[in-house]
């Protein structure tokens, strides 16, 4: 029989999953444990901006005109027990508060949750980011509680998702890598993702913690190659040259390819930061904090980015932001989300407001989550709206509708045509050509 999968967990991850199993095939059954959540998905609507996941809800959520019915979605940890063979675990683990290390109890509670219902075999597959170790713990968890012993089984499966390209990375994996102590699992899960092994995504097997590593491994390398170029902003405003070009000369070396090497006010969202605290806690944890020490500079170099981008706004109001408007183009931590999750545009524009001065932002998707974080800055419905009386413009997340604006449109609301570009994605020459100051981090005389 083909095999049924359930989801528990329905955020970023878990609800992209489940709509991707459905539309390679499998029937589905998502579970969470907010049932506002679980209404919204019921009606096929997503309960997070991410491009093309409502269309895959339409096409498969049960009940709705011309779906396939594949996916459902439910409370009831007896009813997903009951119904699926194979489980994604795919629960937030956020950073402890007050501390580094990463908080497992969402995952424990979901793990207590449904393995005492467990009566017949299955799998049990963590694909969020957790501590090295976290997997074999709670293999014997699983065992432990289930009913059906050591016939319920647990596997690692992490994910590799880019927010704003969810879906897609789902569908079409540039990697699967699956932790497993069986031939049984292994097998599990090559059917599972039979349609893109086909299509030819590498299918990598590995031990327990192995897998764990991958993705804590991958999220450090990204988070240092970024830090590395703002590493090299930092230089560049100091010995007057020019990061965006340096970038560009070190990309075409094979050794170090271009992506990751944009200069700007550093990354955030939901796990780069996190994952970053939670590995080196971890590392130290197990004795090897010396190895990893290098990612504590990773992750204050790129905080203090936050910091260059406000001081560089109070240099370009004259030294003081008491009482001077500023406008924020963006207020997610990334284009094509809505998520504000660490967000540094977010933090910035904070920052800038704690400072006295009048902050206006404008972000295309993040406005409802930015005012929930921040309700005491100005949010509006248009890059004209926050521009307008404002005395300095900030672009600190780098959508394609802020690439795309006419300079001089803008130029006709401003207080001061003053632009700080915080991505380095504006095409610097058109801001000039239209009386606009333009002054990037790591690009003193660009």
């Amino acid at each position: 029989m083909p095999l049924k999968i359930s989801v528990i967990g329905l955020g970023y991850l878990g609800a992209t999953h489940a709509a991707a199993m459905a539309e390679l095939g499998f029937e589905v059954i998502g579970i969470d444990v907010v049932p506002a959540k679980v209404e919204l998905l019921s009606r096929g609507l997503s309960p997070m901006y991410e491009p093309g996941l409502e269309e895959i809800l339409r096409q498969h959520v049960t009940g709705l005109p011309g779906s396939t019915g594949r996916l459902s979605f439910t409370t009831s940890f007896e009813e997903v027990a009951a119904f699926a063979d194979v489980h994604f675990v795919c629960v937030n683990t956020p950073q402890r508060a007050g501390e580094y290390a990463c908080d497992m109890s969402y995952f424990d509670s979901a793990v207590d949750s449904l393995a005492p219902h467990l009566d017949r075999p299955a799998l049990v597959v963590g694909k969020s980011t957790v501590p090295v170790g976290s997997a074999a713990r709670l293999a014997r968890r699983v065992a432990e509680l289930a009913p059906a012993g050591e016939a319920a089984e647990l596997a690692w499966n992490p994910e590799f998702l880019q927010e704003g390209f969810a879906v897609r990375d789902t569908l079409h994996p540039d990697r699967i890598v699956v932790g497993v102590t069986s031939e049984r699992a292994e097998a599990v899960l090559r059917e599972v993702y039979a349609t893109p092994i086909a299509e030819g995504s590498p299918f990598v097997v590995t031990d327990l913690p192995t897998a764990e590593l991958v993705k804590t491994a991958a999220n450090a390398f990204l988070a240092t190659k970024i830090s590395f170029i703002n590493a090299m902003a930092e230089v560049c405003e100091v010995a007057e040259g020019d990061v965006v070009k340096l970038a560009e000369a070190l990309g075409h070396d094979e050794r170090i390819g271009p992506k990751f090497l944009r200069s700007g006010i550093g990354f955030g969202g939901g796990c780069l930061p996190k994952d970053l605290r939670a590995f080196f806690a971890r590392a130290g944890e197990l004795g090897a904090s010396e190895a990893l020490q290098f990612l504590r500079e990773v992750d204050s170099l790129n905080m203090r980015r936050r910091a260059s981008m406000v001081a560089l706004t109070r240099d370009a109001l004259g030294g003081s932001l008491l009482g001077r408007r500023v406008a924020v183009l963006g207020a997610a931590f990334k284009p094509e989300t809505d998520d504000v999750r660490d967000s540094p545009a977010l933090n910035i524009a904070g920052q800038l407001h704690l400072q006295g001065a009048e902050v206006s932002v404008y972000d295309p998707k993040a406005v409802v989550n930015a005012r929930a974080v921040f309700p005491t800055l100005r949010y509006t419905e248009s890059a004209i709206e926050a521009a307008r009386g404002a005395h300095v413009v900030l672009h600190l997340t780098e959508w394609r509708e802020f690439q795309e604006l006419d300079p001089a449109a803008l130029g006709e609301v401003v207080s001061r045509r003053h632009i700080l570009d915080g991505r380095n994605t504006l095409d610097a020459s058109l801001w000039r050509k239209a009386d606009w100051t333009y002054r990037a981090l790591g690009r003193p005389t660009a």
